[in-house]
């Protein structure tokens, strides 16, 4: 069964998509109010924000709630890792970015981002594909699995530029998870464009929102 998603459409000529996915506990609702901000400078963008099925999620005590994999600590991110949970979340994203380029978008014009969670599933997913995205965008992510993601990361995903996001007083996802992912992803010859937000907490903030829009202008600029 397919993700079911809300949908932020182009204002314009639709000629880019952005696939954002959010973290754990949250709905695509979530981030509509910040696709639609985006959109006002991006009229040529649809957004696409999926929701996430409900599981049990080990780290809250196995209560259900939306969730894209099984989280069991956040004390040592490369623990014990739900690989199983991520690759089914990763083919249900390769169905939507699928669905955008059988709609008629390509795949350099498509990017996926996501927050938390999301920002790991983006990693998870977009490193590992053949299609060359026009980017990769994480806020408040990290990389999951890193040794074995980095060792099955494609050529075409290292051509394809990274956005990440963090904030300094991050207390969920530390701020050094967010530098070890960007050293990670540069040593392997990986372009990331890594902001740092002071005293920004596990969150986003205007900054933040006015960077991501400079990143999706230069990635999928409006046709001409």
């Amino acid at each position: 069964m397919g993700l079911s998603s809300v949908v932020v459409r182009a204002r314009a000529a639709h000629t880019g998509s952005v696939i954002f996915v959010h973290g754990l506990g949250d709905s695509g609702y979530g981030w509509e109010p910040v696709a639609q901000i985006l959109s006002r400078t991006l009229p040529h963008v649809k957004f696409v924000l999926p929701h996430a099925p409900e599981q049990p999620v080990t780290l809250n005590g196995g209560m259900r709630m939306p969730s894209w994999y099984d989280i069991r600590s956040l004390d040592k991110i490369a623990g014990n890792e739900d690989e199983d949970g991520m690759n089914a979340s990763m083919r249900k994203l390769n169905e939507l970015i699928r669905a955008e380029i059988d709609g008629g978008v390509p795949a350099n014009r498509i990017v996926l981002g996501g927050f938390s969670q999301g920002g790991a599933m983006t990693l998870f997913t977009g490193l590992q594909s053949e299609l060359q995205l026009a980017g990769l965008a994480v806020l408040s992510g990290y990389l999951p699995m890193r040794e074995r993601i980095m060792n099955r990361a494609t050529d075409a995903s290292k051509k394809v530029p990274v956005f990440h996001g963090h904030g300094t007083a991050d207390e969920v996802i530390l701020f050094q998870y967010g530098e070890m992912t960007r050293n990670v992803l540069q040593k392997s010859g990986h372009s990331v464009d890594f902001h740092a937000y002071n005293h920004m907490g596990h969150s986003t903030c205007d900054d933040e929102i006015r960077d991501l829009q400079a990143f999706l202008s230069t990635c999928i600029p409006e046709s001409t």
